[in-house]
């Protein structure tokens, strides 16, 4: 299906996560049936100044779905130059993603992420000069204060250019608490046909669907991929190997340690609804080895329901 200028095998996406989408967390949801994953956020500051570690979240691989680079800036200036950067050093790239939609000071301080909600001009034209790239853009944001600031916002970004508005259903200033707004979501859907993506309080295959029938194009898993990976299967899958296979593929691309922090990420979503849960859970979270973890998570998988 062709959603926001890519051809995709699904509707069902893997959402940018601060610290978790990095390489093998995207290898192992294209594995289990994401049709698209995007990036951490990756700051066009950091790419202009040369950043090491910014650039090193640009390594992709052969074994990832089509893949969203998610960029966040200021201006279009920065923006512009970091997205140069980006297709200097990798051309895998399948899309360009803004985001407008992270909440934390860290990042609205500077006036990127959410703080773009309120400077429609600058994010007018940050989309309109990423399009003179001649990639697509995905453009993520929140709700704003009210449902026609919401519309127009939406229909801005639109105009300029972009392929995907995904919408997260809460405001800057809910953060991550509450519930998302999903009518606000589909009345964005309704107003711009096969342009709105939604994100916000997905964990069941009913929250899905929901959206689906509201008339987005693609839905986003974002904490929801933590709280229930499986939601991507498509028909049973070993569940077991999945587990074993990413956490050896981290330990190869990062070393133990990380892959025993991103691991432990899982394991509240993996462990939730079972037998002594609480018990696992801390026996799991305290370990200091991978292949511990493993050994604690894996029977929970033959179980394991969506």
């Amino acid at each position: 299906m062709l959603i926001g200028g890519l051809e995709l095998k699904n509707n069902l996406c893997l959402a940018p996560l601060a610290g978790i989408t990095t390489l093998p967390v995207r290898e192992f949801f294209s594995d289990l049936g994401a049709a698209l994953t995007h990036t951490e956020m990756i700051s066009c500051a950091g790419l202009n100044h040369d950043n090491a570690k910014t650039f090193d979240m640009l390594k992709t691989s052969e074994f990832e779905a089509p893949l969203v680079v998610q960029l966040f800036a200021n201006d279009e200036k920065i923006l512009l130059s970091g997205a140069e950067c980006v297709l200097r050093e990798c051309k895998r790239f399948s899309a360009f993603g803004i985001n407008m939609a992270c909440p934390m000071p860290k990042i609205t301080k500077n006036g990127s992420g959410s703080a773009l909600l309120k400077k429609p001009e600058t994010a007018f034209n940050m989309v309109k000069s990423l399009k003179e790239l001649n990639l697509p853009v995905w453009v993520k944001i929140r709700k704003l204060e009210n449902d026609c600031d919401t519309l127009k916002f939406v229909e801005i970004l639109l105009n300029a250019g972009a392929d995907n508005v995904c919408i997260h259903g809460r405001t800057q200033a809910q953060r991550y608490e509450g519930f998302a707004d999903k009518n606000i979501v589909g009345e964005c859907a309704k107003n711009f046909p096969g342009l709105i993506s939604a994100s916000g309080d997905v964990k069941t295959l009913n929250d899905i669907q929901e959206y689906l029938l509201m008339g987005c194009v693609s839905v986003m898993l974002a904490r929801g991929a933590l709280f229930n990976p499986f939601l991507f299967c498509k028909g049973e899958v070993n569940r077991v190997e999945k587990l074993i296979n990413f956490a050896k593929r981290a330990e190869i691309l990062l070393g133990e340690h990380k892959a025993v922090v991103l691991l432990k990420k899982f394991v509240p979503g993996i462990l939730r609804n079972t037998h002594g849960s609480a018990e696992k859970r801390n026996l799991a979270c305290s370990a200091v080895k991978l292949n511990d973890i493993i050994e604690i998570l894996k029977g929970e998988f033959i179980n394991y329901e969506i």
